[in-house]
């Protein structure tokens, strides 16, 4: 095993004119389980580019969060290699490259016997960063995501409310300012208006950064309104890899077409109440 290298820690080639190595990289990339012979996922080639905010859309079962965690080795791939800026991620120790990309799940995860600060300092802490610097990146935070630091940094996770706990959960995935930010169905659980409000605030942050976003969902309204492109995966292949405009307009196939009038069907719907 290596440690991480120089072009995955400061991967940004743009400031000098010249174009880096993909964010992320699968190459023939296949994933069973010893209970399974079939594929989780299916023959994988994609290509992500630096400072993208992908969503990975399809039903339960198509692979989509099996594919989002072989980037960070929770999961190994069967098949096939992943790069992150040209590095192969089966030569990385999982520890270090875990701490240089951000992770949020849906069920959060927050430690309950600590406060918010010390929480969202976990991976500082781990890094041995000094308190002040600790502090400063702990406040930068909270405002980030729209917390007053002097309001909630010494509160405790049961404190929140669910929108609350998923932004303290976002704010400890960007701690350390990673290059990558990996998350899965992160506003799954929580109600409609929040769910909006979080969109809305995701998608500022990664437009004031140059961070590659890989986000799970199975809802296609959010998947369009967050992707740049979008990846459309059904029984572990991805059907369709393009941005949301292209995809609506040319569907790959029939079940890229059905989620697509399946989306219609609803908003006929609520045309239909007015």
């Amino acid at each position: 095993m290596k440690t991480l290298q120089k072009p995955f820690m400061n991967p940004s080639n743009k400031r000098n004119g010249t174009m880096g190595p993909p964010a992320i990289k699968f190459h023939h990339v296949c994933k069973t389980y010893a209970q399974s012979n079939e594929y989780a996922v299916n023959h994988v080639n994609l290509s992500i580019e630096e400072g993208e905010f992908i969503t990975i859309l399809g039903s339960s079962g198509s692979g989509k969060t099996t594919l989002l965690k072989m980037v960070n080795r929770l999961y190994e791939p069967s098949q096939g290699n992943i790069q992150v800026f040209g590095e192969d991620i089966a030569a990385i120790d999982p520890v270090m490259l875990r701490r240089k990309i951000g992770y949020v799940i849906q069920q959060v995860g927050l430690f309950p016997h600590m406060t918010i600060a010390k929480n969202i300092a976990t991976v500082p802490r781990l890094l041995k960063w000094d308190k002040e610097k600790t502090e400063q990146r702990v406040s930068e935070l909270l405002h980030l995501v729209g917390l007053d630091p002097r309001t909630y940094e010494h509160r405790y996770p049961s404190q929140l409310s669910g929108g609350q706990q998923q932004r303290i959960g976002l704010a400890r995935a960007l701690a350390t300012n990673p290059a990558i930010m990996l998350l899965d169905e992160p506003f799954g659980a929580l109600d409609a208006i929040t769910r909006l409000h979080l969109q809305d605030e995701l998608l500022k942050i990664h437009r004031g950064s140059n961070k590659t976003f890989l986000f799970v969902t199975h809802d296609i309204n959010e998947a369009f309104k967050l992707g740049t492109r979008v990846i459309i995966m059904n029984q572990g292949k991805v059907c369709q890899f393009d941005t949301p405009k292209e995809i609506v307009k040319h569907p790959a196939d029939e079940f890229v077409a059905s989620l697509i009038q399946s989306s219609r069907e609803q908003e006929r719907f609520w045309e239909d109440l007015e």
